[in-house]
């Protein structure tokens, strides 16, 4: 994991397992998980939980539907309580000192010296230190227990971020070390206000940011003046002057930046991080690669695999429709919007149904227009499964201009997992073109990847290698792009198509005697079974199938 964390594990499941919840964030988050609470009880019956730090036990007694969790109490473990608890309690203690002096040294020879006769003897805020610093060097993650439908373990979960978690002072970011004291801000989510406009929620790394001051967008190389600098607390706003490091921040007046954007206090600024991200560098390798990337690292997000036409009930609301479609991808960067080029249809792509039905409710209920869409469609891509070169010459004359160009390339399959297409020049060829021809064989190169050989669909995995240009003086940039396109589906059509299926990885869990029903079923759905495992008293089947036969949920029975 990335970033010092801590994971909440949610106890009113059915029959919830805690030894495979563990085991699942082991296996599917990569991470080491650290238990510092064991629930007593589970689903409908967990009241409470077991403190492994403190040895504390912390009760929620409310059983009503307007319970709301604030009332607990506390008390030491005592020799009355629940055997089974005390026992549990202390044989997940001993694992838990056990499992931290395996990650920190110092707890392990405070261990060894002075409790090497008693483990269980060692203090609390001994132990409590030692998570810390096993959090900070993201060596295991801190794990809690609650209930998020009666707010149970919420305040331990509080107490545990400002324990564990660290301080923005105590963070060792490169990229903010660069700045200095200099603001650095990460601009996570944007919501569209009515009256105000958009509102961006920016996460403060370092320096200071000020309202009615101008800030600078890395991403988008431009200048924006904040108007005003809210204080978040829910729902509610409070208006400050400026805020510090480690704060997170609601800005408006931002009417560029988007989800993911870096911001910093000046143009300048940036510029003066570059050089000190050069200065640190080691070699001209080093150098390039650290100073290239001086903006945070936002949201990465796939491509669309959903599909469908949006139309609005009448051309008097296209204009309205665009507004929503462009303030809606601000908030949403998963939300792709494009112009079918033949049809002139506007095109909505989305990560899934659900995904595309929540903006069509938000655009009219937020929006109050009504719109249509069309049949949902699985967005597929074409690769090719061989190297080829092709060589093309266009020869034209309009008017009076005679145009010709010849165009030689080479295209070559990249990795299976590469979803991108790359385009390069022979250094032969790099030297002799000037920068606006080199542009025009860029577009050519990218307008043949937007539609493949096989059916249409845009292609991936595709590098392109440009060996030879030649072109006659006074030849348009349009031609060179023309020719391009023209040498670029030659090459893929040799290089032999193919088209590329999104597939979804699929988790069943099922009673053993629904097992038959289940494989049949998605053996109807071209499905692939990859593995059946027990869990308790079930089965659970994990396999793969093409998202196209996933369009429908699965049936009533699977479910079931």
């Amino acid at each position: 994991m990335n970033d010092c964390s801590l994971l909440r594990l949610n106890l009113t499941l059915i029959s919830p397992s805690l030894s495979y919840s563990i085991d699942s964030i082991k296996t599917k988050l990569k991470a080491n998980p650290v238990l510092l609470q064991i629930p007593i009880g589970s689903g409908k019956s967990f009241t409470g939980l077991v403190d492994l730090i403190t040895r504390q036990k912390i009760t929620w007694q409310g059983s009503s539907l307007a319970y709301d969790g604030r009332a607990f109490e506390t008390s030491a473990l005592q020799a009355s309580d629940d055997p089974d608890v005390l026992q549990a309690a202390s044989e997940a203690r001993t694992t838990l000192i056990e499992q931290v002096a395996d990650l920190d040294d110092d707890f392990a020879e405070l261990l060894l010296g002075q409790y090497s006769e008693n483990f269980d003897a060692v203090p609390a805020g001994k132990l409590q230190e030692a998570v810390r610093r096993v959090t900070l060097t993201r060596k295991g993650v801190p794990v809690l227990c609650g209930s998020s439908l009666k707010n149970k373990g919420v305040q331990p979960l509080l107490d545990a971020i400002t324990a564990y978690l660290p301080a923005p002072n105590e963070r060792n970011h490169d990229l903010v070390r660069w700045y200095k004291d200099d603001l650095c801000a990460l601009a996570f989510k944007v919501v569209h206000d009515k009256q105000r406009g958009p509102l961006v929620f920016v996460r403060i790394y370092s320096g200071s940011m000020k309202a009615q001051s101008a800030v600078y967008n890395i991403n988008r190389n431009g200048t924006e003046r904040m108007s005003r600098l809210l204080l978040p607390f829910a729902d509610q706003q409070i208006e400050i002057p400026s805020l510090s490091a480690g704060n997170i921040a609601l800005t408006v007046g931002l009417k560029q930046t988007v989800t993911g954007d870096t911001i910093v206090s000046s143009k300048a600024s940036a510029a003066a991080a570059v050089r000190r991200a050069e200065k640190e560098a080691e070699s001209k390798s080093s150098s390039h690669r650290e100073s290239s990337s001086l903006a945070l690292a936002g949201v990465e997000v796939p491509e669309p695999v959903f599909f469908c036409s949006i139309e609005p009930p009448t051309l008097a609301k296209q204009a309205d429709l665009e507004h929503a479609l462009n303030c809606l991808q601000r908030e949403d960067p998963s939300l792709k919007v494009r112009t079918d080029p033949d049809s002139g249809q506007t095109i909505l792509c989305g990560m899934g149904e659900l995904h595309i039905e929540i903006i069509h409710d938000r655009i009219k209920r937020e929006y109050n227009i009504e719109t249509h869409l069309g049949p949902l469609q699985v967005a597929y891509r074409e690769t090719i499964l061989q190297s080829a070169t092709a060589t093309d010459t266009l020869d034209r004359t309009l008017g009076d201009k005679r145009h010709v160009v010849t165009v030689e390339l080479d295209v070559r399959a990249l990795r299976e997992s590469s979803t991108s297409c790359d385009v390069t020049f022979e250094e032969e060829v790099k030297t002799q073109l000037s920068a606006d021809v080199k542009e025009a064989v860029e577009n050519g190169v990218q307008s043949a990847y937007l539609q493949g050989p096989v059916l249409g669909f845009p292609v991936q995995g595709v590098k392109t290698v440009i060996q030879h240009v030649r072109l006659e003086p006074g030849t348009s940039a349009a031609m060179v792009s023309a020719c391009v396109s023209r040498c670029m589906l030659k090459a893929l059509k040799l290089a032999g198509g193919q088209v590329l299926e999104p597939v979804m990885a699929l988790e069943v869990t099922v009673g053993e005697e629904y097992l038959s029903p289940v494989l049949a079923d998605l053996s109807q759905r071209r499905g692939t079974v990859c593995d059946i495992q027990s869990r308790q008293e079930n089965k659970v089947l994990l396999a793969t199938v093409p998202l196209a036969e996933m369009m429908v949920s699965l049936s009533l029975k699977i479910l079931r």
